[in-house]
């Protein structure tokens, strides 16, 4: 067999064989194949590529679109009977949290933290009067929009599944964190941190697992958020049973930022149920919804801090 010419202007790739015939034409039936195997491939290709341009054009843009959605591409119809199932597992989360040993205990040292602070601050109270904390259910309807927003609008990884996978009815109770809830509101902002102090020793009292998190959004949203773990025995949708390890959310707040809360739910609201993400050019757009709604809760959390300074003076 000859050697290979070191010039490459003049180099064919049949004169490497030309003491080899057989060798030759094994060499060209190779690369005939290849050409047909990269014929039958290219199309698959474009398919698959096509098919995920499609899909990103089909994302679900509101709840009616997302139902279909799942409709066909996991074959589960969100209806009627869905929603009774859900109100059945919320009532039974809910029934069985509020009889807990830590969910009592905390409702009953109400009084005790409020006089601790009281002492700690000479003279403030943590809670305005009669404050009682209660446990509230996630409504339905806000259940599937925080399905939509985990599984569409806030997946990065559109139109494969999120990090977390697929949010479905077989596992959403354990991935929606807040099925239950409670909202303490104190009335100075270091009193979330005392709060969250507090609630963290009875959870380790009682063995269950808290995850504390401080949250602080551009919209101007400042809480504090603590999931406590807990077990509980639901039905499923063949009404048997099964145990699942679910977070009850407890949220801390001050109460000015509970008032800019109430007062900017419904437009927050508006916000999450479009699939569709906002720029963030509303930072410098002055005359923008966003930007008075968004920089008030800022504003708030200054002052706030402004009030701990000048009450830490006097003191």
């Amino acid at each position: 067999m000859s050697k290979l010419k070191a010039k490459s202007s003049d180099f064919r790739i049949e004169d490497t064989f030309d003491d080899d015939a057989d060798i030759y034409t094994k060499y060209k039936l190779v690369c005939a194949e290849l050409e047909e195997l990269k014929s039958q491939k290219e199309p698959i290709i474009q398919k698959k590529l096509n098919a995920s341009y499609n899909i990103e054009e089909q994302k679900p843009q509101n709840i009616e679109e997302y139902k279909k959605w799942v409709k066909e591409k996991f074959g589960i119809d969100i209806s009627s009977r869905t929603e009774t199932h859900y109100h059945s597992v919320r009532g039974i989360i809910s029934d069985d949290f509020k009889k807990s040993s830590l969910w009592t205990e905390l409702s009953q040292n109400i009084k005790e933290y409020d006089e601790e602070y009281n002492l700690k601050t000479s003279g403030y109270k943590l809670f305005s009067p009669n404050f009682v904390p209660v446990l509230n259910n996630k409504p339905y309807d806000s259940f599937i929009l925080k399905s939509f927003r985990k599984n569409v609008v806030n997946n990065n990884n559109w139109p494969e599944e999120p990090d977390m996978g697929w949010v479905l009815p077989d596992n959403w109770f354990e991935k929606t964190g807040d099925i239950v809830r409670t909202l303490f509101v104190v009335k100075y902002l270091d009193g979330i941190e005392f709060l969250v102090s507090k609630i963290e020793e009875i959870c380790k009292k009682h063995g269950s697992e808290c995850r504390i998190s401080l949250e602080a959004k551009d919209e101007g949203y400042y809480a504090a958020h603590m999931d406590v773990k807990q077990t509980f025995e639901i039905p499923k949708y063949d009404w048997d049973t099964k145990k699942i390890e679910i977070f009850i959310e407890i949220q801390i707040t001050t109460q000015l930022q509970e008032v800019i809360r109430k007062l900017l739910h419904t437009y927050y609201e508006d916000k999450r149920v479009s699939s569709v993400r906002q720029p963030d050019t509303w930072k410098w757009d002055y005359k923008s919804d966003e930007f008075a709604a968004n920089y008030v809760g800022h504003i708030l959390h200054y002052m706030e801090g402004m009030i701990m300074d000048i009450r830490d003076r006097k003191n």
